[in-house]
């Protein structure tokens, strides 16, 4: 059975957590050399890959005693938000440009740039933590591909718009501060 909130709190958290990332760059400029939906196809498989990698990953955390997996989740947590907040935004990837314009070449430069620029990323991490944290795995896995595809569409379509309208600092704050909770919350309950 699905829960609508730990997909809803997922779907937030990783979405303004995976906002002001590269993610939202990459599928801006391939988006704008590349036919779209080619672009999203790419992007989307990449994306589910590494949801199903974290979920499992988290999913095995479940295993540990439940005092422990609140605080290494607390832990990560807290992590995340200090990562965000103190990152600095200078590692642009270089994206190469296929020799024609086929869906495989288009689909498959963009699922190569998602796979190698997130792997092990900040919301990778998250989405692990998240599926230890609830025990729920279905519904971390949809609400987390359903974010990460959000801002992978947001930053094919309209990225550039988008961050036009909405300051990137505060993107980050909020996401900072919704971790900052999660991370206080979950070594709440450790020490509870």
């Amino acid at each position: 059975m699905i829960s609508l909130s730990v997909l809803a709190l997922v779907f937030g958290v990783v979405f303004l957590a995976e906002l002001p990332d590269k993610t939202a760059l990459a599928g801006l400029v391939l988006g704008a050399r590349y036919r779209a939906s080619y672009v999203f196809a790419g992007v989307a498989a990449a994306f589910l890959l590494h949801v199903a990698l974290a979920v499992a990953a988290g999913s095995a955390l479940t295993l540990l005693p439940a005092r422990i997996v609140h605080a290494l989740t607390g832990v990560l947590f807290l992590g995340g938000a200090a990562v965000l907040l103190f990152k600095k935004d200078d590692d642009e990837e270089e994206i190469r440009r296929p020799e024609d314009q086929s869906f495989w070449k288009v689909a498959g430069t963009g699922f190569m740039l998602i796979l190698v620029a997130e792997f092990g990323d900040l919301t990778q991490i998250m989405t692990a933590n998240l599926a230890a944290r609830y025990d729920d795995p279905v519904s971390v896995g949809i609400g987390a591909v359903l974010a990460l595809w959000a801002v992978g569409g947001l930053g094919i379509v309209g990225g550039k718009a988008l961050m036009k309208r909405v300051p990137l600092g505060l993107v980050v704050k909020i996401a900072a501060a919704l971790m900052v909770a999660l991370g206080v919350w979950s070594l709440y309950e450790a020490v509870a």
